[in-house]
């Protein structure tokens, strides 16, 4: 089976946050597009998501490390839907290592150029 392109975009999002690459990764989103940074608190549009990741990398003592695997793509309508498993590692606070799965929920839509980009970054899935 064929790899759906938004997984090819998934996986350059993930290559710029393991190398905390704030340029490159906005390249992913839509200009209006929406992170979780964690339940109930959000960063929209392209400025916001880039300070939050500024914050998020500085958190982790610029050790996030990303991997996604089990892709699971519906498209209709101009938009894709995704489901899949998110490795996440860090070194946290301190001498503290963070090491989770979690099952995140991304939408993304075609843009004009032809590209996928993320419209809503939803890490936490259905855990929100």
């Amino acid at each position: 089976m064929e790899m759906h392109d938004v997984i090819y975009a998934i996986e350059l999002a993930d290559k710029a946050i393991n190398q905390r690459d704030i340029a490159a990764l906005m390249d992913f989103y839509e200009d209006d597009a929406t992170l979780v940074i964690e339940p109930g608190r959000c960063a929209r549009g392209k400025e916001q998501i880039a300070e939050a990741f500024g914050t998020i990398f500085a958190y982790f003592n610029q050790s996030l490390s990303v991997a996604q695997r089990d892709f699971h793509v519906i498209e209709g309508g101009g938009v894709v839907l995704v489901v899949c498993k998110l490795d996440l590692s860090a070194q946290g606070m301190g001498t503290s290592k963070v090491s989770m799965e979690r099952k995140p929920t991304y939408i993304f839509k075609k843009s004009k150029d032809g590209k996928w980009r993320c419209l809503i970054d939803n890490s936490y899935g259905v855990d929100l």
